[in-house]
């Protein structure tokens, strides 16, 4: 498995992936299917352009995983934001959500940041798991979710003065 930080060129590939996730998780993301498969070629290669988004392939050159890193309105400046991560599952418990962390982490340091945030859905328990063992704490700020107000999510933060998150 390759991880790679996409380019507008990807943007076929990245939509794949996004789609997929959503069609299969869609619980846990903050957007529908329905939203984004109505997005044109042009909104893909603009949110690869604008938000750094890597995507793990396997030797077929198949998208199996995929996330981006924004800077979340609002947050502090030297913050930056872990958004869409996904695994396919067949793909997962292969170290991919590691090496797709550890590519965000790398950014954000490069980038001048000091902490990485994400917010998690209550009751997903897998990326909860993955998340405190990656060095992410909860903050208590709590939220509903944009798509689905009925639903609630939580910010966490990890500090990055590590190194690496394994």
């Amino acid at each position: 498995m390759q991880i790679h930080r996409a380019t507008e060129d990807d943007w076929a590939l990245v939509r794949d992936v996004r789609l997929r996730a959503l069609r299969e998780s869609p619980e846990v993301f903050g957007s529908s299917l329905a939203r984004e498969e109505s997005f044109r070629e042009s909104h893909w290669r603009m949110r690869v352009r604008t938000g750094p988004t890597w995507i793990a392939v396997d030797e077929h050159q198949v998208g199996r995983g995929l996330v981006s890193m924004i800077q979340e309105p609002g947050s502090p400046v030297d913050d930056r934001h872990v958004v869409a991560l996904w695994v396919a599952p067949e793909a997962r418990r292969q170290g991919i959500g590691w090496s797709l962390l550890d590519a965000v982490r790398a950014a954000a340091v490069t980038d001048g940041a000091r902490t990485l945030s994400l917010w998690i859905l209550d009751g997903n328990n897998a990326a909860g798991d993955l998340y405190v063992r990656a060095g992410f704490a909860r903050t208590g700020e709590r939220q509903p979710l944009p798509r689905d107000p009925s639903l609630v999510e939580e910010r966490w933060v990890r500090e990055l003065d590590e190194p690496q998150l394994r």
